[in-house]
């Protein structure tokens, strides 16, 4: 099993290259797109629009929401493509760490003139047995 850092810092790296060689303004799917089949090329699974189902009191709901890129069934990528990230997309990404329990994820914004200025890895300290653990976010 690959270390969860190596894969986020492969990801990065091959992102670098995608905005240098793209640019900014493309939608997001081209990005999603390009950067599934850069890391599959390099032999990572990678889902993409994977669907999660969520349960709520009792109740399960197919599909409510889905993750834009999955790799190697342990870090989630959430692609944008805007001018600038807003605190709800890490939020939105800290939520879909929490209830898929996965330990790591990375807000990439291609929509940028720089796009290491639009990277952020965010993790998943939430544990169920504890009701006050903390997600958090750090820069990369």
């Amino acid at each position: 099993m690959v270390d969860i850092d190596r894969i986020t810092g492969d990801v990065i790296d091959v992102a670098i290259r995608i905005h240098r060689d793209l640019g900014p303004g493309l939608l997001e799917s081209v990005y999603e797109t390009v950067l599934a089949g850069k890391l599959a090329a390099m032999g990572y699974r990678v889902e993409r629009q994977r669907p999660v189902d969520i349960e709520f009191e009792g109740m399960c709901f197919a599909a409510a929401f889905r993750i834009d890129l999955l790799v190697d069934e342990r870090l989630i990528l959430e692609i944008k493509s805007i001018d600038q990230l807003s605190p709800v997309h890490a939020k939105q990404l800290l939520t879909y760490l929490r209830l898929t329990k996965q330990p790591v994820g990375l807000l990439i914004n291609f929509g940028g003139e720089m796009l290491k200025e639009g990277v952020r890895r965010l993790v998943n300290n939430h544990y169920p047995l504890s009701a006050s653990a903390p997600l958090r976010e750090q820069i990369s």
